[in-house]
Formats: structure tokens, sequence, C-alpha cells
């Protein structure tokens, strides 16, 4: 396994320099943010953030937040003409060193939280999600009254395209991904490129879009569309793990076993059976996830992909983007990696053990 970290390019508050100073990390993973949705992203820009992570020792081997136009989600004429311009990233990607591209399927409103700085009772915050609040707000005006909800369209944007999806039904949202990765597939194929599917965040309706990424079926389906390790899952164990009903070891059973997980977010919440959480640190003690049976199942799996500690809280007196701190994240790694060498030297001791007293000698 792989570990990697977040940053996101130069305007980020945590330096290279520091990240470069937690034990064990691999590398970096980042994107270009500020380039406009559906443009082509320029070799020159890519290998700029690989080379300023190279000078630290890093390795980017991995890009996030590769996103998909709404016209492509929506299933407009348009979409078409978008392509080429997906097509020409892709080989930018390929050229840079890139092999692994994260990206996700849902509309409007990428993550969604209704809190940036939960208060915990130890004085740190973290982000949070209310369902019920979420579930009695009326955004037909497209005004968002919250501050975690992840979308930069303008209100009479934002207002049309709601109205648009209103007429796009959970299966017309799946088709237009089966046709979304027949263009691309086939090209990181060639390229030799993994494409990583994030699920949606939460995994439950919101707002009443159509999202279709929320459980092992779903995860299932993605995967039967193409059978091809270009087709492949970014397995987020935070996302996956807000609504109880998932397992998270029986996703990384089932599709890492079968080398389908390219890239994992490991992250632990604390969720309630109202639908509520809130992202807790990363120890199992922590949160609802037993971080020790997930790290289990991917040692077991022959995981060798790439993962990062995904969010963390503002802890020690930190300020930054919102889940993006340096402390609490690095705080996980060292967590998240302690519980990978424990797995690993428990099992050569278990080998050891069955070889006989000598072998153990």
């Amino acid at each position: 396994m792989k570990m990697i970290f977040r940053w996101h390019g130069p305007k980020d508050p945590i330096n290279l320099q520091y990240i470069n100073q937690i034990p064990g990390l691999y590398g970096i993973v980042s994107s270009l943010y500020d380039t406009p949705l559906g443009e082509v992203w320029p070799v020159d820009r890519i290998t700029s953030l690989r080379d300023a992570a190279a000078a630290y020792g890093l390795k980017m081997d991995v890009v996030d937040s590769f996103r998909v136009h709404e016209d492509i989600k929506l299933g407009k004429p348009n979409r078409e003409a978008l392509i080429p311009q997906y097509i020409e990233t892709l080989k930018n990607l390929a050229a840079s060193g890139i092999k692994i591209v994260c990206y996700n399927f849902m509309p409007v409103f990428d993550w969604t939280r209704t809190q940036m700085e939960y208060q915990l009772p130890d004085g740190s915050n973290t982000l949070s999600f209310e369902a019920s609040l979420v579930d009695r707000l009326d955004v037909s005006k497209g005004v968002i009254p919250l501050p975690g909800i992840g979308t930069k369209y303008p209100a009479e944007k934002l207002q049309a395209l709601l109205e648009e999806y209103k007429d796009v039904s959970t299966e017309q949202m799946w088709k237009n991904l089966e046709w979304f990765l027949g263009k691309l597939v086939p090209v990181a194929e060639q390229l030799g490129l993994k494409l990583a599917l994030h699920a949606d965040d939460p995994p439950r309706s919101v707002f009443g879009l159509p999202r279709i990424i929320k459980n092992i079926e779903d995860h299932r389906r993605v995967l039967s569309i193409i059978d091809s390790p270009a087709n492949g899952l970014t397995l987020c164990s935070g996302t996956i793990g807000s609504d109880l009903n998932n397992d998270v070891p029986s996703f990384i059973n089932e599709f890492a076993a079968r080398q389908r997980v390219h890239y994992v977010h490991l992250r632990n919440v604390k969720v309630f059976d109202n639908g509520d959480f809130y992202e807790s640190a990363h120890p199992t003690q922590c949160g609802s996830l037993d971080m020790a049976e997930i790290l289990k199942a991917l040692h077991d799996a022959n995981f060798t992909g790439y993962a990062r500690p995904d969010h963390g809280r503002m802890i020690w007196g930190e300020t930054g983007v919102p889940g993006y701190g340096l402390y609490d994240r690095a705080l996980g790694i060292m967590y998240l990696q302690g519980l990978w060498e424990g797995i690993g030297k428990e099992k050569t001791k278990a080998v050891l053990q069955k070889q006989g007293p000598a072998a153990v000698a």
C-alpha cells in the first residue's frame, strides 16, 4: 500500500516540506482545481505539480477531482462535443506519468456536509452532516443556506440545473454513466491509465437528485459496465461507511480481491441511527468503523495501490481548508501505517509458527 497525501497545489497553506516530514509517505495526490469544467488539462501544469512534489522526494501518480461535466451526467446532446477534451486530458495525464484518475458521477453537488466546523467535546472541529436538515431544505430557487455544499454554481445556474435533473431518473443516470465509460475506458486502457470511481458522498439521496453509487450492488454494476482493470473504483471508507447498512470490509473482500480497487480513502466516521454523522479521528474507538478490520481486508487482498487518510479534524489550533489540515491527517497516516505494519508482522509470525520452532528461531 502506497500512502499519499492530498495537496491542493501551490496555493495550499500546507507546504510540501511539511508534507515530506510525515514518515513513510510515498507521495501526493492533487488536481488542477481551477481548470474550468470540461476544458483540457495542459501537460505543463500537470508536470509542474509532479515536479514540485519530486523536489521533496514525493511522487504524484494519482489525480483527484477529475470532474465530469453536468451535460454528460444529464445526457444532453452536446455531450459528444465534450469527449475530445476528456480524451485529450487523459492523454496529457498519461504523458505526465499519472497512473490513477479518481472521479465521481454525483449530479450538481459533490460531497455534501451541513457543518464545516462541528465542535467535538475535545475542542477540535470537523465536518458533519445532519440528514433531517438536508431533507427539509427547499433548494428550488438555487439558494443553499449551508456552508458545506460542494457546488460553485451561481443561484440562477444552480436553479436551472436542478430543474433539468427533474427529468432524469436513476436509470437514466446509469445509462449516462455507461455512455461516458464507453467513451473513456477504451482510451484509458490504451494509455495504461486506471479510472477509479468514487461513491456518492454521502451515499443517499440529496435534494431529490438521482445519486447512483451508494451500496455494494451499485459498485458491482459499475464494474460490470466494462470488465476491464481500467474501469475501477476509489473505495472511500468514510463515504461508504456513513450508511450503516454498508459493511466496508465486504466491499474490499469482493472488489479489492478482484484487483478493481485502485485507490482508497481511509477515514472513520461517527454515524447515528437517524442518518447524521460527523468525521471522527481515524482510530476505531473514535467512530463507527472498525479501521483494523478494514486494513486487514486490504492486506488480505494483497492491496498494493494508493491510499490517503482522506479528511481530518482541525486540531491544536490549526486553521485552513476544512477537512484538509496537516496535523490530524498526519496523525491518521501514522495510525494507519501502524495498523498495516502490525497486520503484516502478525501474518509473518503465524507463517513462521506453522513452519516450526526452527523457523521462528
